[in-house]
């Protein structure tokens, strides 16, 4: 067995750092959503980068997986050890390195939290704009190319990483990228690593775009009686160029699980949630234009947030808006899916997924972070009823036939993980073999997150398997 031919090297680089509990091994191949349990056959907790390159080099020795973990927050099994090896837990490497103030720049490693950061960061009035609402680490945040709330503003992981250290499958270590804000130098190796998912190297040091604290800031929420109508604002909004640090959508059934889960009081009917940053001018005239708005597209119950504790309670309930939906229907799991569209295609985007759910007789409610064309159904399931899995499954897959058909992505922020694997040929194309090639010159062993990204293959003979 790989592993077993690997754990000595392992044990002599961590000691009792390699750890093969069961609660270890179980923690590390749990999901937040539907995919079954996957424990890996070992955890390793390295202290630095040196002791991930020497990791890395016993498991490629023994042909052994390797598989980062950041807090585990994704939510296409990204993570999951699905070919077995060694979960490397990067939560010993948690420091904040460098803050370079007149820089606008981070230095850390990736097991800082995203909170950890703008902790950090509290003095000296700048923070880290990147929202994916779970505190996720921003090792893995840079490996699944998150974004969340405040992309239609700031932009995603892709445009906030400047520069990465990362080991790669031979256990060499490479740095990408620099301190400086652009470049025009050869390939661009940091975004090529931004959103590889831990399929082409191991990121161990991150450099990051900081943002200055805004002088004003002021939130919203307002309802509408047809989601059509809170689409159609949105789209006016962005079209507009009102410069939104957030606009996200709930539809009435999500709003019916916050205010039960929370004790809130919305109406439950659709409901748009509203971020304004800039000065104090700025943000009034932006504020009283965006009121304008609602009030053309049949807008009404508008409440403001001004104060800080009301805004951070607010974005409380929205980033809890999930484990609230899925405790509105007690016993249930859920097929958490995506998708993103041009911003003119958004409305039909949401209206039909919201008629295939119905027609479906599933309880799926719709949110999202609408200001850049991505919203997410929860599909709500019964886990042994097969039915619901394969009515869930179909409505996933028909979401991303329709992006596709639309001109978007089958993923806007969730990533590919195991869950959008069989569809990335239909977005891909020939595209999908040149990811694979790249990743077979990085790691020809195949033993980086082995099962994602790309088509699996049989290492033996560079046979490609069916996916």
């Amino acid at each position: 067995m790989p592993f077993n031919e690997a754990q000595t090297g392992l044990r002599a680089v961590l000691g009792d750092r390699l750890s093969r509990s069961k609660s270890d091994l179980e923690q590390h191949g749990r999901s937040e959503t539907h995919f079954p349990l996957t424990p890996p056959e070992a955890v390793a907790y390295p202290e630095s980068t040196a002791e991930v390159a020497q990791i890395v080099k016993a498991c490629a020795a023994a042909h052994c997986p390797v598989v980062g973990w950041g807090a585990g927050t994704s939510l296409e099994g990204h993570g999951l050890a699905v070919q077995g090896g060694v979960a490397v837990d990067f939560s010993r490497m948690d420091k904040v390195l460098e803050v370079r103030p007149e820089d606008m720049v981070a230095v850390v490693q990736p097991g800082v939290t995203r909170e950890a950061l703008n902790h950090e960061l509290r003095a000296t009035g700048l923070f880290f704009p990147v929202d994916p609402g779970a505190n996720a680490t921003l090792g893995g945040m840079a490996g699944t190319r998150a974004s969340g709330t405040t992309a239609v503003r700031y932009g995603t992981m892709a445009e906030n990483v400047l520069a990465l250290e990362v080991v790669l499958a031979s256990g060499e270590v490479i740095r990408t990228g620099s301190g400086a804000r652009k470049a025009s130098n050869g390939y661009d190796l940091t975004r090529l690593m931004v959103g590889s998912e831990g399929t082409l190297g191991l990121i161990t040091e991150l450099t990051l775009k900081l943002q200055g604290q805004p002088e004003a800031t002021a939130a919203a929420t307002c309802a509408f009686e047809k989601i059509g109508d809170a689409v159609d604002c949105v789209i006016a909004t962005i079209q507009a160029g009102l410069p939104m640090a957030r606009i996200e959508f709930v539809d009435g059934p999500t709003v019916e699980a916050v205010n039960a889960y929370s004790g809130a009081d919305f109406p439950a009917s659709p409901h748009l949630l509203v971020e304004f940053h800039g000065s104090e001018t700025s943000v009034a005239a932006d504020a009283q234009f965006f009121g304008e708005l609602v009030n053309d597209m049949n807008g009404h119950s508008f409440r403001w947030a001004e104060r800080a504790e009301d805004r951070t309670a607010l974005w409380h309930m929205r980033h809890h808006a999930y484990w609230a939906i899925l405790a509105s229907r007690k016993g249930s799991t859920a097929i958490v899916t995506d998708m993103c569209v041009p911003i003119s295609r958004l409305a039909d985007a949401v209206e039909a997924t919201a008629t295939d759910i119905e027609a479906a007789g599933l309880e799926g409610p719709i949110l999202g972070h609408v200001g850049d064309g991505n919203f997410h159904a929860i599909l709500l399931i019964d886990k042994d009823n097969p039915q619901h899995w394969q009515k869930a499954k179909h409505i996933a897959d028909t979401m991303a036939e329709r992006a596709l058909a639309f001109g978007g992505t089958i993923t806007g922020e969730h990533g590919v993980g195991m869950g959008k694997l069989h569809m990335m040929e239909a977005e891909h194309g020939a595209a999908w073999g040149l990811m694979a090639e790249l990743k077979a010159a990085l790691d020809p062993l195949d033993i980086l997150n082995p099962g994602k990204v790309v088509r699996p293959r049989d290492t033996t003979g560079n046979t490609p398997f069916p996916v």
